[in-house]
Parts: structure tokens; sequence; C-alpha cells
């Protein structure tokens, strides 16, 4: 089954992202105040409503990292899932903001000449996230979390957000005010694809969806073990980030109890090597 010490390296990177939202987000909302920049508020704001995002998803670690108990014979792995699906609906609604900014600039233009001190914190804001989202993906991938990968989109979301609002106060300082609005309307249609793409893998696996393909490569691996004579039936479904595999197969119904439970350790052992299955349940019917 999926490793606790992995989930628990996760709610580093969560804490991390926690802490660099809070110090970005005072620290835009005071500068945008004080030199002028709507944009910049506007992306201080965004940070503002991440901070939520990451605590939901470092509130569904922590849960995850609960024990099976009397009702979760399975552990509590589903709570990291269902903490990225969160993730992504609080995306979605800061790319629909941005966007809907965005548009809105254009229909009613502000003509705004913001102090630059606006723009080094903007493109200081952009390298921060950028810094944090390469951590969190790295993470990520170490220890195979979809809801650190939705996390680290999150950071890199937030960073284009303030590479636009960086754009968009350079633009007010060379006459070109539509750069602005352009480049939110661009940045708010990439959030929301991402907030989509989250919401649908998450959305497919709380449902037990699965890979077809991978599951006909498992089929393969069941029907060439030695003593399976056919297959009668092969599901699997994910448990957090753990696979599970349930499979019915057909033996010779001359085989004793100790034959057919090797036969069943065979098939066990294969699908953990070869597809990475964290536990399967086999069930042998004489043929």
């Amino acid at each position: 089954m999926e490793n606790y010490n992995d989930i628990k390296q996760g709610e580093k990177g969560a804490w991390l992202s926690i802490a660099a939202y809070i110090l970005l987000s005072a620290l835009k909302l005071f500068i945008g105040t004080i030199s002028g920049s709507q944009a910049l508020l506007a992306d201080g704001l965004n940070n503002s409503t991440d901070i939520i995002a990451s605590i939901a998803v470092l509130t569904g670690l922590k849960i995850s990292r609960r024990p099976p108990d009397s009702n979760h014979s399975y552990g509590h792995f589903r709570a990291e899932t269902v903490a990225a699906l969160i993730a992504s609906f609080i995306m979605m609604a800061v790319g629909l903001q941005v966007l809907f900014q965005g548009v809105n600039k254009f229909i009613q233009p502000i003509h705004e000449t913001p102090d630059l001190l606006a723009a080094w914190t903007a493109a200081g804001g952009a390298v921060v996230m950028m810094a944090v989202y390469w951590y969190n993906i790295k993470l990520a991938r170490a220890i195979n979390s979809n809801a650190m990968r939705a996390v680290a989109q999150d950071n890199r979301s937030d960073a284009l957000v303030s590479v636009g609002a960086l754009i968009g106060i350079i633009g007010s300082q060379f006459g070109i005010p539509w750069l602005d609005p352009l480049t939110a309307t661009l940045v708010g249609l990439m959030i929301c694809k991402t907030a989509w793409d989250i919401f649908r893998k998450a959305s497919h696996d709380l449902t037990d969806g699965f890979d077809a393909t991978e599951l006909e490569l498992m089929k393969v691996t069941v029907a060439d073990i030695k003593g399976v004579q056919s297959i009668k039936d092969i599901k699997a479904r994910f448990h957090g980030n753990n696979v599970l595999v349930d499979t019915t197969v057909l033996v010779d119904a001359q085989l004793n109890v100790v034959q057919s439970h090797d036969i069943t350790e065979e098939i066990e052992e294969q699908l953990k090597e070869r597809h990475q299955v964290s536990n399967v349940l086999v069930h042998i019917e004489p043929n």
C-alpha cells in the first residue's frame, strides 16, 4: 500500500505553499495599495484564496495518513483524491475570476500608470511561485501524489497570474493598456484548463474509473501464468494512489488446495512486480 512516510513528505510541500501564499498575498496587497496597481491587488487576492486550497490539500493528506479502522478497512487514502478535487474547484473559481476581469477590462478599460515597485513585486512573486512549483512537482512525482500534483499546478497557475500582472503593469508604463486584459484572459483560460484536468482525473479515480489499456496488460500478465486456464473476470480501481485489483481465474479442477494457492501467490507477485499493484484479491474457480 501507499507509504505513509511519502504522504508525510507531501505535507511539507503543502506547508511550503501555505507559507508562500501568506507572505506573497500580504506583500502584494500592501504594495498594490500604495502603488495604485489594480493588477497587483487582484494577484494578491488570488494568492489569498489559494491559501484555502492548500489548507484543503494539507487536511486531505493528514486524513489519508490515518490507519485503517472499523469503517475504513482499506485506510483513508482516498481523502487525498478528495483534496485534489476540492483544489480543482478553487482553481476553477480563480480562473473564471481572472478570465472575467480580463474580459471586463476590454469592455471598460482602466487607464492607470502604477509605480514600478508593483512591477518588481509581481516579478518577484512569479519567481517565488515558480520555485515552489518546481519543488512541489518534483515531490509529487517522487511520492506519486495526485494531491501534491494539484498543489504544484496551482503554484504554476499563480506564477502565471503574477506574470500577467507584470505584463499589464509594464504595458501601462509604455501606453499599451490592452496588454493587461489580453494577458489576463489568456492566463484565466490556462488556469481553467488546469483545473479541469485535475477535476477530471480526481473524479475519474473517485468513481472507480481505470485505464482500459492498463487493465488489458494486467489481463495478459495473469493469462500467461502457468496453471491459469482462463480469466473469468478482472477489474481494477484506485484507492488514493494505490491500485487494487480483483480477479477470478479458472484452473484445472484436479488441482489440490496447495497447488491452487501457489497460482494465487504467483498472480499477486506478478501484478505487484510488473504493474505496481498495491493489493490483489484472487478468486480461484475450477474449470
